[in-house]
């Protein structure tokens, strides 16, 4: 208990980093004689971590050969450049790409994209304001001279009917002439034209942070928190068939693509108002002049990437080929390609993934071939500048502290201290779950709070009879909306280097997309997710578990 506390603190405090944290299992265990240092030893490099390595394999040829760069520009492109299609459009390409990339690569890249794309806003939006008040002068002047001529007109006619008669006429007072609307005018205290354009950029800002959470929801590499738990719930529940690629893809597509929807209406709402008839227009006849050069500037961008390469075809190729195989590997509704060998359980996602990684280090990235010593799609540098060394220490760590807590019978104390909660109904235990984990995450990492949570979250269920994935599934997807502070996680750090967004644009925007998140997550748990994983029933796997704990 003493040893799962301290690392706990070091985790949730960051008093140490967290792969050093990560480590102390390793000289604590057997020290104290909980684990052996082969055992502790072997908990550091499982599975995942070969996963892990293959995805990051093919994210450094996408990244090396601008691949990234030309899927994001040309959905930009589709998009337009109205401020709230601009918006959709830069969130739709965040989301695909941090499937497949970590979220902090992905808002690293799409970010200086984004940031082009708003100098050229505010730069058109200062000549634009300067041209509306020559504009607004021109039309005041030709108003003014035609009202002169106009009082001219009317005196001389009221000379000529004064001659045949000369009646009292009460003086009418002046008719008043309301003046043109006025444009907004430049805001000499400020680096933004209107405070229309400081909107449209804290709300393109913030949508690629939030949009690259999102997008790491749907695949299981698509951030770490999701492999740590595949991780820990594969070697706590290892006669539990139902955690893969495919599953969890089919589970989480719908969450992110509802939550996406929902998160740009609120970001739309919030901070470009709710006339979405005026931002969202698709129409070129509707198209300002600072939106038509926005659109120039994309175009710009794109063209300087020249012609698609052939190493851009063969990452675009590898690409779909490991998403095909991972879907096909064990699909359930038909056999996969697994079951053309002879010899069940060998094949992981993992085999997929760093058999394709490696072909990237053998494939020559020049067509045809030269004479001259081939330079292969990657290099080892390529790989090792990608390579999330702290993060797969830090899951060996969370594996290790699982581990010393099923050995001690620390799992199956904590369990019965929460037996008082066994008159909750399930939904009621998952949200309660979300909650905590949500509110947890705003201060501390989301790797290091689900590796805690996740021991304790899983003896809960199994006390109150309730099938894990019921709790572990929800937690693990809440302990990404860590959105509100530029702590919660490192995109959010970057987005708020940029300049154009407050902590309190952040909390604001965050606490939305919070509720949205547990909201969308809770409604996948109650209807799609139950028949997918069988979610009404406790499993036999998780019996299992339960009474060999209990031993």
């Amino acid at each position: 208990m003493q040893i799962f506390s301290q690392i706990s603190v070091y985790w949730v405090s960051e008093a140490v980093p967290l792969g050093a944290a990560a480590l102390v299992p390793a000289f604590l265990y057997p020290m104290f004689g909980v684990l052996k240092s082969s055992e502790v030893a072997s908990e550091y490099f499982k599975d995942t971590t070969l996963l892990l390595m293959g995805v990051i394999c093919l994210a450094a040829s996408i990244e090396k050969w601008n691949l990234h760069k030309r899927i994001a520009l040309r959905m930009v492109m589709i998009a337009g450049a109205k401020p709230g299609m601009l918006v959709l459009g830069f969130m739709c390409c965040t989301v695909f790409l941090s499937m497949w990339l970590s979220n902090t690569s992905t808002t690293a890249m799409v970010m200086p994209i984004a940031e082009a794309v708003l100098q050229q806003l505010i730069c058109t939006g200062i000549a634009d304001s300067l041209d509306d008040s020559v504009t607004v002068d021109t039309q005041d002047e030709e108003s003014g001279e035609s009202e002169r001529q106009s009082e001219k007109l009317a005196d001389n006619n009221s000379k000529n009917s004064l001659k045949s008669f000369i009646p009292i006429v009460p003086k009418q007072a002046p008719i008043s002439i309301p003046a043109p609307p006025k444009k907004p005018k430049i805001r000499r205290d400020s680096l933004y034209p209107t405070k229309r354009d400081h909107m449209i950029c804290k709300c393109l800002s913030l949508s690629i942070t939030y949009a690259a959470t999102i997008g790491g929801l749907i695949t299981i590499t698509g951030t770490s928190t999701n492999l740590i738990f595949a991780e820990q719930f594969n070697n706590r529940y290892p006669e539990a068939k139902v955690i893969n690629f495919g599953t969890w893809f089919i589970f989480s597509l719908p969450i992110a693509l509802i939550m996406l929807m929902l998160t740009w209406i609120w970001l739309h709402c919030l901070f470009l108002g709710c006339n979405f008839r005026e931002t969202c227009s698709l129409s070129k006849k509707r198209k300002t002049r600072r939106e038509l050069l926005s659109e120039k500037r994309i175009h710009e961008e794109y063209q300087k990437l020249g012609p698609i390469s052939y190493p851009e075809v063969v990452t675009g190729i590898f690409f779909i080929l490991m998403t095909v195989l991972w879907f096909t590997r064990e699909p359930g509704f038909v056999p996969g390609w697994t079951s053309l060998f002879e010899k069940k359980g060998y094949r992981t996602d993992a085999t997929v993934s760093v058999l394709l990684g490696f072909l990237l280090f053998l494939i020559p990235a020049r067509k045809p071939w030269p004479s001259d010593p081939l330079a292969p799609m990657i290099t080892w540098k390529d790989f090792q500048r990608l390579m999330p060394w702290e993060i797969v220490i830090l899951v060996g760590g969370g594996y290790a502290l699982a581990a010393g807590c099923k050995v001690s019978g620390l799992s199956m104390w904590i369990g019965r201290q929460l037996e008082p909660m066994s008159g909750l109904p399930p939904w009621a235990v998952t949200l309660l779950a979300c909650l905590l984990v949500s509110a947890v995450t705003e201060f501390a990492s989301n790797p290091a709070t689900l590796t805690v949570f996740l021991p304790i979250l899983s003896a809960l269920s199994e006390t109150l009879h309730i099938n894990p994935l019921h709790t572990l599934i929800p937690a693990t997807m809440c302990v990404s909306f860590g959105v509100m502070l530029p702590v919660g996680n490192p995109p959010n750090a970057i987005v708020f280097s940029y300049g154009h967004v407050q902590i309190s644009d952040m909390v604001k925007a965050g606490f939305g997309v919070n509720l949205i998140g547990v909201f969308v997550v809770m409604l996948a748990i109650m209807t799609w997710g139950e028949p997918l994983f069988h979610l009404s029933e406790f499993p036999t796997w998780a019996l299992m578990r339960n009474v060999t704990g209990s031993f």
